[in-house]
């Protein structure tokens, strides 16, 4: 089983243009910044809203084809949607939700009975919503959801109204009941750290674009655009402008620094935070920086510099070093760093 989207769809002067496919049993994650687009994916594939062009197909079943005519109603599409807010219908048990996705099936009462049990619901098949917690919640709209048996699952940061301790319970929960799904499983989040746990492979959306699919430790590793750097966790970037044979002028750092086989559409530089190095003046790529800050946390300190280009914005950079070398530093002080020509990763805009 598989799911295909091809999709572009205009709100005003807002573009979605996303295209991917996830796999039989995969969980696919769709990682973006706030307002990128990605909720709005998944109500496309839903039937919640209309795509202005393009193509949905699930299992070899068109569930949109603008070129054919083909949209069916989200109750023909087959496919499990957990909301945020998990929607669940407040004047009902959690036995009554369960079974109001399972009304249409054969032994309904049965098929609930073993959702509750699956999903550690025992004992709360009487209560209403309002007396549930936010964990509870989400088992009950999942169970809701599976129990009608869908050809596949739609999550839309299914963490976001969860505090952080439930939210770690939750997230392994989910990943035994994702382990056993057969179908494919499209995961929305703005959290890096969520992808990394849960999905091994992963689609970057950008200001309503989609950049690819890639495995998720590749992206993180080696990220090929601007915002795929951004959304790995790398806070040190810089517009370049080239300067043949390598060298890069970082424009928001001031400084030039040597890369490795730089592409000719290259529109920035990031450097991860554990690439910066302290070093001796001289050295290459090195560069004096003032210590604008030291933030200590619990196994590393985090070092805030002024670069040659001032202390505002894209300037500050970021570095990360071991507990007795942040003890060392002191907040003002001129500080040499360099970073070596093959961690600076070259990026797309």
């Amino acid at each position: 089983m598989s799911l295909l989207v091809d999709i572009e769809k205009k709100f005003g002067d807002f573009c979605l243009d996303v295209s991917f496919e996830s796999e039989n049993g995969e969980t696919l994650a769709l990682l973006g910044a706030s307002g990128c687009g990605k909720s709005m994916t998944l109500k496309c594939i839903a039937g919640i809203e209309r795509p202005d062009r393009g193509k949905i197909i699930l299992n070899g079943r068109t569930l949109f084809d603008s070129d054919r005519r083909v949209n069916l109603p989200p109750q023909k599409r087959r496919v499990g949607y957990l909301f945020q807010q998990y929607a669940l219908f407040p004047n009902m048990t959690v036995y009554q939700n369960i079974y109001a996705g399972a009304r249409h099936l054969g032994g309904a009462d049965e098929s609930v009975r073993q959702k509750i049990e699956a999903l550690r619901l025992t004992g709360l098949e009487h209560k209403r919503p309002s007396q549930l917690s936010g964990g509870q919640q989400q088992r009950v709209a999942l169970a809701r959801i599976l129990v009608n048996e869908p050809d596949a699952l739609l999550l839309d940061e299914p963490f976001s109204a969860l505090d952080s301790f439930l939210r770690w319970e939750l997230e392994v929960e989910l990943a035994d009941t994702l382990r056993t799904f057969d179908g494919p499983s499209v995961f929305v989040s703005h959290s890096r750290e969520e992808v990394f746990r849960l999905c091994p492979r992963v689609c970057v959306l950008s200001e309503g674009h989609s950049e690819g699919t890639r495995f998720v430790p590749e992206l993180f590793a080696r990220p090929e655009t601007r915002a795929a750097c951004l959304l790995s966790g790398c806070k040190n970037l810089s517009r370049i402008t080239p300067l043949g044979g390598g060298l890069v002028r970082a424009e928001d750092w001031g400084v030039t620094l040597r890369t490795v086989g730089l592409p000719g559409d290259t529109a920035y530089i990031g450097v991860k935070s554990r690439h910066f190095k302290p070093a001796e003046p001289g050295a290459e790529n090195a560069f004096c920086c003032t210590v604008a800050r030291i933030v200590e946390d619990e196994r590393r300190f985090i070092v805030v510099l002024a670069s040659p280009a001032g202390r505002d914005g894209l300037a500050l950079l970021n570095m990360t070093v071991g507990h007795a070398e942040g003890q060392r530093l002191r907040e003002g002080e001129l500080l040499t760093v360099a970073v070596a020509p093959e961690d600076i990763m070259l990026l797309r805009k």
